[in-house]
């Protein structure tokens, strides 16, 4: 990689760009298909112009295999600006797992990627929608997985950031009981921050009363910080019945003790007067009418007879389901989000 100085703005030979960072003292490196800038943890803006003689098309994804940019076309000749808000952390993906790499790390993808300059300087004014979660959410380190809040920063534009806190494993009683997760996490929540919460997945030998007072525990935690939580229900396993259905324990995450994870979801929620994302009932209306076979790309069926965990298309499917609701319930204003 060649080494660029920031300290002003630098013509980059390689790839005919301007590219900045901040602070002053950052250093970036970068590639015709990759960039790392040498910055401290915290949250980022982004801003990219896309396009070159040929008619080009990029995406752009960066850390641990976070979707930050959708693929855009850029017309022969023609630039395209773009902006998104990334959050930098250590560990930068899964909280329990590795830490990862210092600073900054952009991936350039797409049919025909170009980029034409960059400029990473400190994001002010920011909302963060933090996420607490298990694999199904997560920042996924290994292709073929990917959890829904891996996705869900392609829809987001400059100004709103995913701090993605959830961890591979993890239950209600797991995430309250790690000092790497919500003794972590709770600090990091501002006033009018987003926090959203889907644990359901490994709360298999949890009683519903155990499972109902750490969903309060977690909603009550959020609120004495001023943050407002959102409660999740759990996206479905793909698991059906012979009428091609999936109303079973299995599908729709009733344990062994019989706790219907997502009523008490729905129950805590109305309760308390939290917002409540459905996600459930959502990937079950579209699980069901893709049917047995179709519905197979949405998981790792064909790649790992996984019927729990999504695919990268499967999460960004369901990050798009998210996307709706926090628009539908005025969590987050249109315009905050991208279409696509």
């Amino acid at each position: 990689m060649r080494r660029f100085s920031v300290a002003a703005l630098v013509a980059a030979t390689t790839l005919g760009t301007v590219l900045t960072a901040a602070p002053a003292q950052a250093r970036a490196n970068c590639t015709a298909t990759a960039c790392h800038f040498d910055v401290p943890p915290g949250t980022y803006d982004v801003q990219v112009l896309l396009g070159g003689e040929s008619a080009s098309s990029t995406s752009v994804s960066g850390e641990t295999r976070r979707s930050l940019l959708p693929e855009t076309a850029a017309p022969a000749g023609e630039h395209v600006v773009r902006s998104f808000t990334v959050n930098v952390r250590t560990p930068e993906g899964e909280p329990t797992g590795a830490d990862g790499t210092p600073g900054l790390d952009l991936v350039l993808g797409g049919s025909a990627p170009a980029l034409a300059g960059i400029k990473v300087t400190p994001a002010r004014h920011t909302r963060q929608i933090l996420l607490v979660g298990d694999s199904t959410v997560c920042d996924q380190p290994g292709d073929p997985y990917s959890g829904w809040g891996q996705q869900l920063p392609r829809y987001l534009r400059k100004g709103l950031s995913v701090a993605n806190h959830a961890d591979s494993g993890e239950s209600t009683v797991s995430y309250l009981a790690d000092s790497r997760l919500w003794a972590t996490v709770q600090p990091l929540i501002r006033p009018g921050d987003l926090v959203l919460i889907q644990l359901a997945h490994n709360d298999k030998t949890t009683d519903e009363a155990t499972y109902r007072a750490n969903l309060e525990t977690l909603v009550a935690g959020v609120r004495e910080k001023g943050g407002e939580p959102v409660l999740v229900t759990p996206i479905v396993r793909r698991w059906f019945n012979a009428d091609g259905t999936l109303d079973n324990n299995t599908a729709l995450l009733v344990n062994g003790l019989g706790v219907n994870h997502p009523a008490v979801i729905r129950s805590v929620a109305a309760a308390h007067d939290v917002p409540l994302i459905d996600l459930t009932a959502k990937t079950k209306t579209l699980v069901e009418s893709l049917g047995v076979e179709a519905s197979k790309v949405l998981y790792l069926y064909n790649e790992k007879r996984d019927n729990t965990h999504t695919s990268v298309h499967g999460a960004t499917v369901y990050a798009d389901l998210v996307r709706d609701e926090l628009v539908a319930r005025h969590l987050v204003p249109k315009g905050s989000l991208r279409v696509g």
